[in-house]
């Protein structure tokens, strides 16, 4: 479909009829109040005239050049107003959700109970990036958010298809830098606001926490609710080592009962390897459905072809001048 972009541009198209037609106008009034004075030409003056030839408005020469500044004119006005060719238009349905994750910062979080493959002792919270990073990178279609919570909830990274960005953001993600308590209600909430104008039935939050709430505004249990009005699913991982099974510090009680009031699952990681199990449970047993539709256009500018006829018509004014009849 061929169309215009600035298509209002186009009532600068008799601009140069209208100049001059008023222009005379003006012109032959000043002429009658201020008449020209009478100057003779020299002999010389009338020779150079004779020999250059003379271009009259009934000439050649004369609408040779009239033609040749309505095109400069025309193929500016038209470069100006964009005309561009716009493709079919392609509606692309992808399948995938929209994944929310909500890590604890929190002050437990540093506590050192992991051990890598290589036998490397690690905190909680490179725990959970050494297992979440592959996990993200997995996928592919679906739209991921990153929030992080301590004493508050922050919004790290919006939903995105850009997995290589919530990477990032999860890299330098840092222990205490939004407190050292647990607002995991809060976390709840945050993850609700950002979720509920999405698709139904691909709404999806997975909440990592070692501890349990002591800090924000917001109930988890309340929060819990609010989520399930949205049709917002809540996975939730307690983040605790086996050696610390007592200590673990996480309410595994109020985490099952988040699950359950949005028809998630609980899942309680002890070690590495049971963390990595939760990953590829929630990965199979996630159903995808259509999370989005996107229209893309493709539009083809068209300016440079006036323009080339204007530059064409200005290229061949010194031509026409030249030429007499």
């Amino acid at each position: 479909m061929f169309t215009f972009q600035w298509v209002w541009f186009a009532v600068l198209l008799p601009l140069p009829y209208l100049i001059n037609r008023f222009w005379k106008v003006k012109r032959n009034q000043a002429n009658q109040i201020n008449p020209p004075h009478l100057r003779l030409i020299t002999i010389q003056r009338a020779q150079q005239a004779f020999q250059q030839g003379t271009i009259t408005p009934l000439s050649k020469s004369y609408r040779g050049q009239c033609v040749a500044l309505w095109l400069i004119w025309i193929g500016l006005v038209f470069a100006v107003m964009q005309p561009q060719w716009i493709e079919q238009q392609t509606v692309i349905k992808q399948e995938g959700y929209d994944l929310m994750l909500a890590v604890d910062l929190s002050g437990s979080m540093d506590n050192a109970d992991f051990f890598l493959p290589t036998g490397e002792r690690v905190n909680r919270l490179q725990a959970v990036k050494s297992v979440l990073t592959p996990f993200i990178e997995k996928r592919i279609g679906d739209r991921i958010g990153l929030i992080l919570f301590a004493n508050h909830a922050y919004l790290q990274a919006p939903l995105t298809l850009d997995n290589l960005a919530v990477i990032n953001m999860l890299e330098r993600a840092e222990i205490g830098i939004a407190g050292r308590d647990t607002a995991i209600g809060d976390a709840i909430g945050l993850a609700v606001k950002k979720l509920r104008e999405r698709p139904e039935k691909s709404r999806i939050l997975i909440l990592l926490t070692d501890g349990d709430n002591n800090a924000g505004v917001l109930q988890p249990e309340q929060a819990a609710t609010l989520a399930k009005q949205y049709g917002i699913h809540i996975y939730t991982i307690g983040v605790g080592s086996q050696e610390n099974t007592g200590n673990s510090g996480f309410n595994a009680q109020s985490l099952q009962n988040i699950a359950d009031t949005t028809q998630g699952r609980y899942y309680p990681a002890s070690d590495l390897h049971a963390l990595n199990k939760v990953y590829i449970d929630i990965d199979s047993y996630l159903q995808r459905s259509t999370a989005e539709s996107r229209v893309y256009i493709q539009r083809t500018p068209l300016y440079h072809y006036p323009l080339i006829i204007a530059m064409l018509a200005l290229l061949s004014l010194p031509l026409l001048q030249r030429r007499t009849d």
